[in-house]
């Protein structure tokens, strides 16, 4: 059944936040009336305020003011993510990132809110996005032309009740898949952290210098992000180090001329990665030989083992053991915003292996197997959570459509 289309400038009355200008940094205070931001909207939540202003400051913009049932979404850089206004908020006014849509009577906020999550409308405000780097919403004006189904209220609120139905089947079956993630994770961790917590005979222990050639970290280029180019050799930063593997997403190239000045960084094919500042510190890697030639940044050192004492594999596995990695965080140096290992640290760090190869080797293979089905049964279920939100925007769509039915909403 097709449903009754209305402008959402008819129904809805919008409030665009204001004007940078119109809240400086100089005009907040410690305490007093919430300023609302982009967070509120994309993380449905309300209670965690950064910044407030003084009953002068919030008369004068009481305009903006932010009520219980209205709607924001978000309208800069992550755009489109709304919520809805709960009660006993925190009386405050919204900044300039936010929109507030207060819906009339003839439209349920909660229909709203799940009409502007579904495909159609999210389409609608990419098409009249503006900016380059970063993206805003369009004017309110062109906002309030945009078109929305709109049925009878009580059909709205059935519509409702069968989305909020359907939605907590969905949202109840993710968490058990994510949970399910979390515990194949750590059954292969549990087996790693046996291995390295109990060793075993014919184990020995060994400074990271003592069985390496080269420890040592690089540095970013003059000009730092600015200077990075389109292609070229690869220069590894620690958002690519993860424990689990290399990533490339945002890998950073550099050109013959920057890599030369970081030549003394230069990764070889079998060298470990360790992460030694910042909120990722310990997370460890080795190297995908695709990504070669490569040199590291100040915040990436590279850990490359002598010969014939320990494979590179292995020491991998060792350090992101959890009975390594809290020695690790141990050693490091507590600074004023975040957490540094330094080259001697990791230098006069302890590894305990078998001394013979071909004991690591066989632990390798029992770990590898394991860590293999680990892996596809993590991949197995982002699968299914992937079904589950396209499952979501199916339903969106048939409720929009007209064509949600009870049966929809069984998962």
């Amino acid at each position: 059944m097709e449903m009754p289309l209305k402008k959402l400038g008819d129904v809805c009355h919008f409030v665009r936040g204001p004007f940078g200008g119109s809240l400086k940094k100089s005009c907040f205070k410690p305490n007093g009336n919430a300023i609302y931001e982009q967070q509120h909207a994309i993380y449905n939540q309300f209670t965690k305020i950064r910044y407030f202003v003084d009953d002068e400051k919030f008369e004068e913009m009481k305009r903006f003011e932010l009520k219980s049932g209205d709607l924001i979404m978000s309208c800069s850089g992550t755009m489109g993510k709304v919520a809805i206004v709960p009660d006993g908020i925190k009386k405050g006014i919204i900044n300039q990132a936010l929109l507030k849509l207060t819906p009339s009577k003839d439209l349920d906020v909660k229909y709203l809110r799940y009409w502007m999550s579904s495909n159609d409308f999210q389409e609608s405000l990419v098409k009249y996005t503006v900016g380059a780097a970063i993206k805003n919403v369009a004017s309110v004006k062109i906002l309030k032309q945009i078109e929305a189904p709109l049925p009878q209220l009580k059909e709205q609120k059935q519509i409702v009740a069968l989305l909020d139905k359907a939605f907590t089947a969905i949202d109840q079956a993710k968490a058990n898949i994510e949970k399910n993630i979390v515990n194949a994770k750590e059954l292969f961790q549990s087996k790693l952290n046996a291995i390295f917590s109990q060793k075993g005979e014919g184990w020995e222990e060994k400074k990271l210098k003592e069985i390496t050639t080269k420890i040592g970290s690089g540095a970013t280029p003059r000009g730092g992000q600015s200077s990075y180019k389109e292609s070229g050799i690869s220069l590894i930063r620690s958002m690519n180090v993860h424990d689990d593997g290399f990533r490339d997403k945002k890998l950073a190239f550099i050109d013959d001329e920057q890599a030369n000045k970081l030549s003394n960084v230069t990764i070889e094919e079998n060298d470990v990665l360790l992460n030694i500042t910042g909120a990722s510190v310990a997370r460890c890697c080795i190297v995908d030989k695709h990504f070669l030639p490569a040199r590291v940044n100040q915040h990436v050192s590279i850990i490359r083992l002598k010969e014939g004492i320990m494979s590179n594999k292995f020491l991998h596995f060792a350090l992101t053991s959890k009975e390594t990695k809290s020695l690790l965080l141990g050693i490091g140096e507590q600074g004023a915003t975040r957490q540094a290992i330094t080259k001697v640290q990791i230098e006069n760090f302890k590894i305990a292996f078998p001394s013979i190869i071909e004991a690591q080797d066989e632990l390798l293979k029992s770990l590898g197997i394991l860590q293999k089905k680990t892996i596809q049964i993590e991949s197995n279920y982002i699968k299914k959570l992937e079904d589950l939100e396209e499952l979501k925007k199916s339903i969106l769509q048939k409720a929009f459509s007209g064509e949600l039915t009870q049966k929809e909403v069984v998962v």
